[in-house]
């Protein structure tokens, strides 16, 4: 007892302190640099398109390949960063990033691109979600929300930094030129972060250290609330799924023109980053599983407003109502592992789950376009979205329910 009340104190001088913050605003520039990987491909699909002479179903097949690289990256490498800790994720993931984008480059046809973006590109840029997440939850305890949620903004803010350093370069000398640009900044901005971050928690790291139990008591074994968080990530991203992927073509569909339609996806990515930090300050005074809820039944409701509200000012709105309310579900997720499960098993719990929330994403995409092919209009695509929403809501309602409340030993660090 003595030891573990020794390792707490310990803990106190290190978590919430000025390192951590430190680690926090390199975890946030890895986590920008890095998701590049996740929207290059859509910068550069049309010239892809055009010089490889396919359509644009082919093309996109980079897109689905990429994802399907960086979720099986979360889980992956959320195993390694338990074992290994982050720097070496972070160094193997830059060199990835950097030989895939050059390697991409001098592609010549496109099951290279798309072999290169699931190997290399998606795989690289996973490090930056589920394993930075995890890592930067064990240097934060009464704030551990805000990193957190901080920490997964930067797969947001990817979206939003890397088109506008992006536009010049491609209009300018095309998508070769720029993803050699990617590739140069992945590896000279990442590999010095990483070697930043190679201190390690005590309670991770230090041999013999007592483990310190979870915040939150749960009638529920480890396995069955893992895989319950499981299938609440993929019905929460079904769901987030459909006017995320399908926006644009929405908007093309309505007359407002593909233009308009990014717009509107900037806006929902800003008021997803928005949401994201809100809702950190949220987890941290509710926990997070009731700010889940809170994103889960807004979501629902914003999926609601997108059926009756197709007119233009109506529908800026409903996508920035849409962003504001699902940018802070994911990074919860990572916040309930930490509440309730061991923080030594952290990487690869966190990695599972965000595994299963890309999954939702992919399968989403999917069914919203094949759901629109079938009776040629998004309003079922917006109910099916709606239903898988509300699966999300009742598991997490059922968490809820058999969570017995906080244990009487010290939090988790």
């Amino acid at each position: 007892m003595a030891q573990a009340q020794l390792e707490y104190g310990e803990r106190e001088t290190v978590l919430d302190g000025r390192y951590s913050w430190a680690r926090l605003v390199a975890s946030l520039v890895l986590a920008t640099v890095g998701n590049v990987g996740l929207w290059s491909v859509i910068l550069v699909l049309p010239e892809v398109q055009a010089e490889f002479a396919v359509d644009r179903g082919d093309a996109s097949l980079a897109y689905t390949a990429t994802m399907i690289g960086f979720a099986v990256g979360n889980l992956l490498l959320g195993r390694a960063v338990d074992r290994f800790g982050i720097t070496v994720c972070i160094v193997g993931a830059a060199v990835a990033l950097g030989a895939g984008y050059a390697l991409a480059a001098v592609s010549e046809g496109l099951w290279q691109f798309a072999v290169l973006h699931a190997g290399l590109i998606g795989l690289g840029a996973s490090a930056t979600f589920a394993p930075l997440i995890a890592d930067i939850s064990h240097w934060f305890d009464r704030q551990r929300g805000f990193a957190v949620a901080i920490t997964a903004s930067g797969n947001y803010l990817a979206g939003v930094v890397w088109p506008m350093a992006l536009k010049d370069v491609l209009a300018a000398d095309g998508w070769r030129s720029a993803y050699l640009v990617i590739a140069i900044v992945c590896v000279s901005v990442m590999i010095p972060l990483a070697l930043a971050l190679r201190r390690r928690p005590l309670h991770v790291s230090a041999a013999g250290a007592v483990p310190v139990p979870p915040r939150q008591a749960i009638d529920l074994s480890p396995r069955t609330l893992q895989w319950l968080l499981v299938a609440a990530g993929v019905g929460c991203c079904v769901a987030m799924s459909m006017p995320q992927v399908h926006i644009v073509a929405y908007s093309a569909d309505l007359g407002y023109g593909v233009a308009v339609g990014a717009q509107m996806l900037s806006l929902m990515l800003l008021g997803g980053v928005a949401s994201r930090i809100l809702s950190g300050f949220v987890a941290d005074l509710i926990g997070g599983v009731r700010t889940l809820l809170i994103g889960s039944v807004l979501q629902f409701l914003a999926l609601l407003f997108y059926i009756p509200f197709d007119g233009l000012a109506s529908l800026y709105v409903v996508s920035l109502i849409f962003g504001l309310a699902q940018g802070g579900i994911v990074p919860c997720y990572a916040i309930i592992v930490r509440e309730y499960l061991p923080a030594r098993e952290a990487g690869q719990r966190v990695g599972l789950v965000l595994m299963s929330t890309v999954m939702g994403m992919a399968l989403g995409g999917w069914m919203s376009g094949a759901i629109y092919d079938l009776t040629a209009s998004y309003q079922a695509a917006f109910l099916n979205g709606i239903a898988f929403n509300l699966v999300n809501v009742a598991i997490m309602l059922f968490v809820l329910w058999r969570t017995r409340g906080p244990t009487t030993a010290p939090a988790a660090a």
